[in-house]
Order: C-alpha cells, then structure tokens, then sequence
C-alpha cells in the first residue's frame, strides 16, 4: 500500500504528515513500514535520524529512479513525502499511489497549489485533503472547508494549530497527533 503525501506548495505540513502517518501506521502493527523521502532536503529522513521511529524504516530517494524502486520494494505500508515545486517527481510518486494525502493550510494562496496537486492525481486514485495548523474557529478555516465540499474535494482531517504537533524532531511525536493522523491513515488505507 502506497500512501503518497504531496503539494506542490512547500511549507505546508508535508514531511509532519509522512512522519505521523509512519507512526501512526506502525503504531498500528502494519508491517513492514517503509517512509520513502523524495524531498531532496530530506526533512523526513533528518527527523527520523533524530528520533527513531520503531517500526519504521526510512529511505531516501530524491529521483524518479529511486522513488519508484523504493515504492516497489515493500509488501506492507509505504509512505511517501515529495518535495514542493517538483512537478515531475510528485507526478511519479502520485502514479505509483493508492491514495493520497495532501496538505494544506487555511487561506491564502493555498488553493491554487492544491488544485494544481490535484489534477496529477488519477481520478481512480483516492484521495483526501488534511489542513494542516488550523487555527480553529476562524473565518480562514470556515472558508476553506466550504471551498473544498462546495469542490467536492473529500476533507479527511482538520489538525490544529499546536507547537507539539509540528515540533519536528526537537519534540517527541504528541498523543493528539498521532490520534489526528491515525484517522487520516484509516482513511488512506481504506482508499477513501
């Protein structure tokens, strides 16, 4: 089962996601759990150089080459974090995927980019938005939601804006994060 995580937009929560929907997976007993990081700045990968997931083993594939070998290689749950802005890798990873995450932000100029992530995923292909650091209760998210039902863009999830969620590898995965992406991985595994 591949998972891919992927807007072309940087900054968006991607590598957070790959890591939670990685432990949340093993937390789970999916094994093998295999986080392929296709970003070339490998945040995916330093973070779980830093604090070890068990469970869940990481390879770095930063080229269309390695990406589909690593994707190919496992018989149980692999999850993929692209890299924002290339086009070319997240189309590879998206082909190669049984559904797909992607993260977004409230507001902004977030729309545009996630419509672009979008129409490079096969309309078989499931797949789910999750707003990442949302700021509960504001107009910017009440916005956002309504654009992507009235879009009818499936929202799997709504993480909330918290220093423990997104902490990276400075902080111990929290409890409240692993729950949030947990549901969004059952959504995934259920391929919508």
């Amino acid at each position: 089962m591949n998972i891919v995580v992927a807007s072309l937009k940087g900054g968006v929560g991607k590598s957070t996601a790959a890591v939670y929907l990685a432990a949340a997976a093993a937390e789970r007993g999916h094994e093998p759990v295999v986080l392929v990081d296709a970003d070339r700045q490998a945040s995916s990968a330093v973070w779980l150089e830093e604090r070890p997931i068990d469970g869940v083993e990481v390879i770095e594939a930063p080229s269309e080459r390695t990406l589909r070998r690593a994707m190919a290689s496992n018989d149980g749950v692999t999850i993929v974090d692209t890299p924002p802005g290339d086009e070319r890798l997240s189309h590879s990873a998206i082909a190669e995927a049984d559904s797909v995450v992607v993260p977004t932000r409230a507001g902004g100029v977030e729309f545009a980019r996630v419509a672009d992530t979008l129409e490079l995923v096969p309309a078989k292909t499931p797949r789910g938005i999750v707003i990442s650091s949302a700021r509960l209760g504001t107009n910017d998210l009440e916005e956002t939601l309504s654009w992507w039902r009235k879009e009818g863009v499936p929202v799997w999830s709504v993480v909330p804006e918290r220093v423990a969620i997104a902490a990276g590898p400075e902080a111990r995965l929290s409890r409240e994060g692993l729950d949030l992406y947990d549901a969004v991985l059952k959504r995934a595994l259920r391929k919508g």
